[in-house]
């Protein structure tokens, strides 16, 4: 049974708990994989993660490999070669005296989390190793990781598979279908309210989604901020944001990046632009990506882009430079 190292920060978070029995499980890395995991918190926390552990054994996988927990992230990185940066500062924590709710306090807070945290993974992950950003703000969180980590050999992603998932299930419940029949569903560019879920190149079996729901006033005005707005949704009517259905996304971004694409479908998650669609080169921009049969991650060319959906990808393309700005000072 071959082996593989996957480190999680956050490891005794909501979305860490829903997410860790499918790392070990045989599910994401396939059953003849064994599955060392290093779960890494904060010292305040770190001993709550040994509760965690038990859990994970008494599940009884047979690919449960070595179980570590630490608050030292260059421990939890050493030699890793999946590295999931689940934890992060939430919004309306209060830190200080102050309740941080502006995303320039969230950029400020977490940027000095991903700083040391992209360089201990440049210097003591695999060359070959594979980032996931899952804590917000997760595109810039993973620019300032990047930069830090100065290792072109890693590959680092933020995740949108979750809005991905949102629009598909938007997009079936007003066609009245499966959500299995929503296929290259992409996420351009931030993974905020900015965002574009992008409903014209989106195929409800094998048809363009614009084209079977029919209702244009719905697309544009309707579905839009239902995607946009569904991570506020969660958290009004739970009183928590969303845990279960983001390490579902993490989980299906990692199987994305670990296995080659179907044919003429996508998937979804942020990655460092190459100038491709007219987006500056480096920002950390989510675009339809494909993994091919010898496991590069690439993103897919010649998508026509209307004009609709061109001033939605400049408004978040906008606000990621915005960002980028605000963190200068972090990207080394």
């Amino acid at each position: 049974m071959k082996e593989i190292n996957v480190a999680v920060t956050g490891g005794a978070g909501q979305i860490a708990y829903s997410l860790l029995p499918r790392l070990i499980s045989g599910e994401t890395f396939g059953e003849e994989t064994k599955v060392n995991l290093r779960l890494i918190e904060i010292p305040q926390v770190v001993d709550k993660l040994e509760g965690t552990i038990m859990e994970l054994i008494d599940c009884g996988f047979k690919q449960t490999g070595e179980l570590v927990a630490t608050s030292d992230i260059r421990e939890g990185v050493k030699d890793a070669d999946w590295v999931l940066l689940v934890g992060s500062i939430p919004r309306g924590i209060v830190i200080d005296g102050k309740k941080i709710e502006e995303r320039s306090d969230l950029l400020k807070i977490n940027g000095g989390i991903f700083t040391a945290q992209g360089s201990a993974i440049g210097e003591l992950a695999k060359s070959d190793a594979k980032i996931l950003v899952v804590g917000n703000p997760a595109n810039t969180n993973a620019l300032i990781g990047k930069n830090q980590a100065n290792n072109p050999s890693q590959k680092w992603f933020a995740m949108t598979a979750l809005d991905a998932n949102r629009a598909k299930a938007q997009l079936a419940a007003k066609a009245g279908v499966e959500i299995s029949s929503v296929t290259n569903m992409a996420i351009w560019g931030n993974h905020s309210p900015t965002m574009y879920p992008d409903p014209y190149n989106a195929k409800i079996d094998g048809v363009s989604a614009v084209e079977v729901i029919n209702d244009t006033n719905w697309i544009e005005n309707d579905y839009l901020p239902l995607v946009q707005q569904r991570g506020k949704a969660v958290i009004d009517a739970r009183g928590a944001s969303s845990a279960a259905s983001a390490a579902n996304a993490a989980i299906d971004t990692v199987k994305a990046v670990e296995s080659p694409t179907a044919s003429g479908d996508c998937f979804s998650a942020a990655i460092a632009s190459d100038g491709s669609y007219g987006v500056p080169e480096g920002l950390i921009f989510g675009y339809p990506l494909r993994t091919t049969e010898n496991g590069e991650v690439e993103i897919i060319q010649g998508i026509e882009i209307n004009d609709f959906a061109q001033a939605k990808i400049d408004t978040t393309t906008e606000e990621l430079l915005s960002e980028k700005e605000a963190v200068k000072g972090l990207l080394g």
